[in-house]
């Protein structure tokens, strides 16, 4: 199964890949299906399970899921015109997809959040069904947010389960399936971990369009990281959470340049940036996926502090960067996943680090075995990691934890190039880990809000 960069860092907005991204999506694809019939329906509905349920309220879910079954999408979504449309339905109990005629839905009656029932597929699972004017259902369907804004039927996850992990795309050169698979394919070729990566992309889409679109995944991550760096107040749902970059950026840049500032001070700007972004998040702004929305602030966090504070580094490696994160990203998902909804934390910040670590490594000038150790070691020390969102919503610890998930990419990074690539846990083995953790822990740890920090922390 071949994954594109862009699949990995997708534009869209927050706070949650999973929560929101994917049910508008899947809220999309339902009125293709539903233009593609022969019978005209008189109106939507919509139930969310499992950990769309749980934390749906604090994600935005039910949002999200108006605006999908409105017809926007995540990657093209105007705010004015998504708030236009909401406050239309509000007052009408309707909504008007384009292509379609009016049709009647009713948040309070026609979008439920069931407790009770997970469905079979993935924890964030939901149904969305067509009814007539006698209020029967005409079209019924059942989607997947399986992470990262992807979102799979029924019928495409049974498909997909059949497959086995090792799997490998037959219609790229560089196929590699897992870490092992690559490194060899990388000694083979003489080739980069990106340049590898960069011959697959090149399968699906002219040069110039891959450079343009790396080049707006970093516009638009670094557009995001600003936003946040000059923002401030208190975070939207109810937690009170007050916006905390702004400030502490404030003060990093007053301390510039003093004698005696500690030299740990560099983890305070690795975090301020992380946090910009996850603050920008949770407020509802445009970010990137990468891979989730929950760890969106990682990978640019790592990338601002390259760019910022080491010295010789140049945008025109980028690509190397994001190409080599992705490779490491597209290993994860294959062969684990990244969604907090089925393995914890540990498949979003854990992934997002050391997709982060990866770049970082490449673009200092890692050879592919230190780049493949430092992503191992930033997966390494993430296991076991919790998904336990106070609330619901995607702050309390989701917005420091970026920072410490950034922090343990640079780590990861440096000391994988003290090395010669050598090392005891290989990636493939980390990530399988990683699988297996998620497999056996509780479902309170992995979203629910039903554990952890969400149960002991005063949710006011």
């Amino acid at each position: 199964m071949f994954l594109s960069v862009f699949d990995l860092f997708k534009p869209g907005i927050g706070p949650s890949s999973s929560h929101t991204m994917g049910p508008m999506v899947a809220g999309a694809r339902f009125l293709d299906d539903l233009r593609a019939q022969p019978f005209r329906a008189h109106g939507l509905r919509a139930s969310l399970h499992g950990s769309l349920a749980f934390t749906g309220k604090g994600h935005a879910t039910d949002r999200a899921t108006i605006l999908g079954l409105a017809g926007f999408h995540p990657a093209t979504l105007d705010p004015d015109q998504a708030e236009d449309a909401l406050a239309r339905n509000r007052a009408s109990k309707q909504l008007q997809p384009p292509g379609l005629a009016p049709l009647a839905f009713d948040p309070d009656r026609d979008l439920r959040f069931d407790y009770d029932t997970a469905l079979p597929g993935h924890a964030n699972g939901m149904t969305i069904s067509a009814t007539d004017a006698q209020g029967d259902v005409i079209l019924h369907r059942v989607y997947y947010s399986i992470g990262g804004g992807f979102v799979l039927t029924a019928e495409e996850l049974a498909a997909r389960a059949g497959e086995t992990r090792s799997d490998a795309s037959v219609s790229v050169p560089y196929p590699f399936a897992s870490a092992a698979e690559m490194l060899a394919m990388a000694e083979a070729s003489g080739k980069s971990i990106a340049r590898m990566k960069e011959k697959n992309e090149l399968c699906f889409r002219a040069p110039a369009e891959l450079r343009e679109g790396l080049v707006r995944i970093w516009s638009v991550m670094r557009d995001c990281m600003d936003r946040g760096l000059a923002t401030e107040g208190v975070l939207p749902g109810g937690l009170n959470v007050g916006r905390r970059a702004a400030a502490i950026h404030q003060k990093l840049i007053a301390e510039r340049g003093l004698n005696m500032t500690a030299p740990h001070v560099i983890n305070d700007w690795m975090s301020v940036y992380a946090m910009a972004v996850n603050e920008e998040n949770a407020a509802g702004g445009r970010v990137v996926t990468a891979p989730t929305n929950g760890a969106a602030g990682t990978v640019p966090a790592v990338i601002r502090y390259w760019l910022d504070h080491v010295p010789g580094a140049s945008e025109r490696q980028l690509p190397d960067f994001l190409l080599t994160a992705a490779a490491i990203g597209g290993l994860i998902k294959h062969n684990a996943s990244i969604s907090g909804a089925e393995c914890g934390c540990q498949a979003e910040v854990g992934s997002a680090s050391a997709m982060a670590a990866a770049g970082l490594a490449a673009v200092l000038g890692g050879t592919p075995r230190q780049v493949e150790n430092a992503a191992e070691i930033a997966l390494e020390h993430h296991l076991g990691m919790t998904c336990d969102p106070v609330k619901g919503l995607v702050q309390v610890p989701c917005i420091e934890r970026n920072g410490l998930g950034a922090i343990k990419a640079v780590s990861a990074a440096s000391l994988a190039l003290r090395g010669d690539g050598s090392h005891i846990v290989p990636l493939d083995a980390a990530i399988e880990t990683m699988r297996q953790t998620g497999r056996d822990m509780s479902d309170k740890y992995k979203e629910t809000s039903l554990g952890g920090l969400a149960v002991n922390v005063p949710n006011c």
